[in-house]
């Protein structure tokens, strides 16, 4: 409970400053470019994390040493608290805090998830996987009640109050996890080297497909968040389009994620990894065909944001239910990175698509790409197991022959 509490508060906090610190840094160093710059530097740390972090995040493994992370994140927040208090925010601080930020989140954010997937293995069967849903729920709640209560602050305050709440937030969360024990964490390959993410991820294919399929589809939301805002101003709806599917991706995301916790075990882990990306992509490929239609579009977006969670939630029991230890920490890692890291590689490269493709075949194109993938995946896996299975026919009267027998 105290890590679920944490992570809520961290990414309320989070959340709320998002609002305020564009307005700020616009406010203060008279940039339109320096207002990305703390997600862009931040994105550097990510990208660039499976070099330097694989053994601090394997370190990451009590309360005590996630709060420390979560300090130096806290650190990376207040440097730029304080400059725009004291109205004399760089670009500087900016660029520092990005890297601080994101350095700490690489680090402590997959360390997060595989703690909490450890502690509910000692709890019971299919807590863990239960605990990550809960956490997912969350995140979507605080991407939902986040910026409304900024904006509301920013009307009545003004933005520089705002500045401060990621720092507190997660000076917060560090107090409420420094007192999860040691004790609550499996280590079952304590001391060992870590693997590297290609040995894992080559260990457990099945843990590779999910997370590639989660890679190709964070790549394509910009389709989504950047082509709907450009195909509203190509069709004369500015601004309308975008928060229609917005609105409608967050309202289904959100049920959704609400639904998983009492679901997810129950739940054919890949089918639902799969039916997830491609209903996903089905809405995509479909939201052109509805621009004439404010409410179609917002309802066909809820059907896409309500599964969404389901695939994730599948993703998340793959891993907890196919690594321990410090194998479970790296495929957390590869999962996180793959996540953010697609994100923003989508958001900086997806200007230029929809430049070359057009807005409405962007879509389209996302659409029937992360429809093919999981298929193609899923298909190749499959091959794989049977050329296997055919190359090594089990010896009759080999123990395993009739225990499968009898399973059969």
């Amino acid at each position: 409970m105290r890590i679920l509490m944490a992570t809520f508060v961290s990414w309320m906090g989070l959340r709320i400053t998002e609002v305020a610190l564009p307005l700020i840094a616009l406010q203060q160093t008279g940039s339109v470019w320096a207002t990305g710059l703390v997600a862009g530097c931040s994105g550097i740390s990510l990208l660039t994390s499976p070099w330097w972090a694989a053994r601090l995040r394997h370190r990451v493994t009590a309360g005590p040493a996630l709060a420390a992370v979560l300090g130096l994140q806290a650190l990376g927040y207040v440097t730029v608290a304080v400059a725009a208090t004291l109205d004399s925010l760089t670009v500087a601080h900016l660029c520092l805090s990005g890297l601080v930020v994101g350095a700490a989140t690489s680090v402590g954010g997959p360390a997060t998830r595989a703690m909490l997937a450890d502690l509910g293995d000692r709890i019971g069967p299919g807590v863990a996987v239960r605990a990550l849903a809960w956490q997912d729920l969350a995140h979507r709640i605080s991407m939902v009640a986040g910026p409304p209560v900024a904006a509301w602050v920013v009307t009545r305050h003004g933005a520089m109050p705002l500045m401060w709440a990621d720092t507190i937030a997660v000076l917060l969360a560090a107090v409420l996890v420094a007192r999860v024990g040691q004790y609550g964490v499996r280590r079952a390959s304590a001391g060992a080297v870590p693997r590297r993410a290609r040995e894992v991820l080559r260990a457990h294919p099945v843990v590779a497909d999910g997370i590639a399929m989660a890679a190709v589809g964070w790549y394509w939301w910009f389709a989504f968040a950047l082509g709907l805002a450009i195909l509203g101003a190509e069709t004369g709806r500015p601004g309308q389009l975008v928060a229609a599917g917005m609105a409608g991706y967050g309202v289904g995301s959100l049920a959704g994620s609400a639904t998983v916790p009492l679901m997810v075990t129950r739940l054919p882990r890949v089918p639902t990894m799969v039916t997830g990306w491609v209903v996903l992509g089905l809405m995509f490929a479909a939201l052109p065909w509805l621009d004439g239609s404010l409410p179609a579009l917002a309802v066909v977006s809820a059907v896409g944001g309500f599964v969404t969670p389901f695939g994730l939630a599948a993703l998340n029991a793959v891993i907890t239910e196919h690594t321990s230890g410090e194998e479970r920490r790296t495929a957390f890692a590869a999962q996180h990175v793959a996540g953010s890291g697609g994100s923003s590689v989508g958001m900086l490269t997806g200007g230029a698509v929809i430049a070359v493709l057009g807005a409405e075949n962007t879509l389209h194109v996302a659409g029937s790409v992360l429809v093919a993938v999981p298929v193609v995946l899923v298909a190749r896996t499959l091959l794989r197991r049977r050329r296997r299975d055919a190359r090594e026919p089990v010896p009759f009267g080999d123990p395993s022959s009739t225990a499968a027998c009898r399973a059969g």
